[in-house]
């Protein structure tokens, strides 16, 4: 497979193709934007192009209310399943919608390795056993500065670590998503080094508001959201959600994701969402509440979560440690 040195990736083919330089969304920009401008918001078929809705699924059992969901509306289904970053499926926003319908993800394992007791290769239901399910609405903030308000099922990616018994060489979380070339037709690309790596630093993976998602809207989760697992942190930006989580790792040493390897001058490894410090092609001061047109909202220290994590980042750099 071809990797391309970051160098000589195009920015439309590692950023948000963002509406002047998207034809077919400039096209149903113009279409809309008479309605739009009285109101700042354009339907989910606008935002999506030719991207279905998933198909509604299995109805979680006995989710409970998490006292630390935002109280913010959040997003649409519609809008939720068809405006979506997963390469894997393709580039373009609507890409994952549309190529990810026949996407298998019955049966599913995820080997556990590295510094931990319980190595082993757990099935899914292994991983939900014994795990109360929450519903749990979280702003998502992506770099390419669109937001959303997600409700997300899924429980506390602590209880997890405890069931792996880490030792206390482990400093990180290191987790591996699925890479099928058969399944996933954006891996052709070549955008980036496969399979999509991220990482975690161990007291930030323990934080309490850090979950592995099973579900949305009370339902499984669908294939664009990263069935059947994937991880959530609100408050750093989107890109460390990894997605179809197949290998989780506890190491000693940092580990360097993927877009740490394709773009390190413009992703680093702590990706939390702040305002002061701008990503080199754009500014990251607003963004653009989907499903607004316009970037007008001012981005949140933390995305809005610092009283419960900033304490995390005392003394830290956080211009250097971006």
């Amino acid at each position: 497979m071809l990797i391309k040195p970051p160098s000589d990736i195009r920015s439309s083919e590692i950023t948000d193709k963002s509406l002047y330089l998207n034809r077919r969304a400039f096209m149903r920009a113009a279409a809309v934007a008479a309605g739009a401008a009285a109101t700042g918001c354009v339907s989910a078929d606008a935002l999506a192009g030719s991207g279905q809705p998933a198909a509604h699924g299995r109805k979680l059992e006995n989710v409970k209310s998490s006292p630390l969901s935002t109280s913010e509306l959040p997003n649409t289904w519609e809008q939720i399943t068809t405006y979506n970053n997963y390469y894997e499926f393709g580039t373009d926003k609507d890409s994952p919608s549309r190529y990810a319908r026949g996407f298998k993800t019955t049966p599913w394992t995820v080997a556990v390795e590295g510094e931990c007791n319980k190595k082993a290769v757990y099935h899914l239901e292994d991983i939900l056993k014994g795990q109360t399910l929450e519903d749990r609405i979280y702003r998502h903030r992506c770099v390419e500065r669109w937001s959303m308000v997600i409700p997300w099922v899924g429980f506390p990616l602590s209880s997890f670590i405890n069931k792996c018994e880490p030792t206390a060489k482990a400093k990180f979380v290191e987790f591996t998503t699925l890479a099928d070339d058969r399944q996933m037709p954006g891996l052709a690309s070549g955008v980036l080094p496969w399979p999509y790596v991220e990482g975690l630093r161990m007291d930030e993976a323990m934080h309490p508001l850090t979950i592995l998602v099973v579900g949305l809207y009370g339902e499984v989760l669908p294939n664009q959201d990263g069935a059947p697992l994937r991880v959530h942190i609100p408050w750093k930006y989107g890109f460390k959600s990894g997605k179809s989580i197949v290998k989780i790792r506890f190491v000693e040493k940092q580990p360097v994701n993927t877009w740490q390897r394709a773009a390190a001058d413009e992703y680093g490894f702590y990706a939390n969402v702040n305002p002061t410090v701008d990503h080199p092609r754009w500014s990251q001061a607003k963004e653009r509440r989907l499903p607004s047109l316009f970037t007008n909202t001012p981005t949140q220290m933390f995305n809005g979560y610092g009283d419960q994590v900033a304490s995390m980042y005392a003394g830290m750099d956080l211009r250097k440690n971006f």
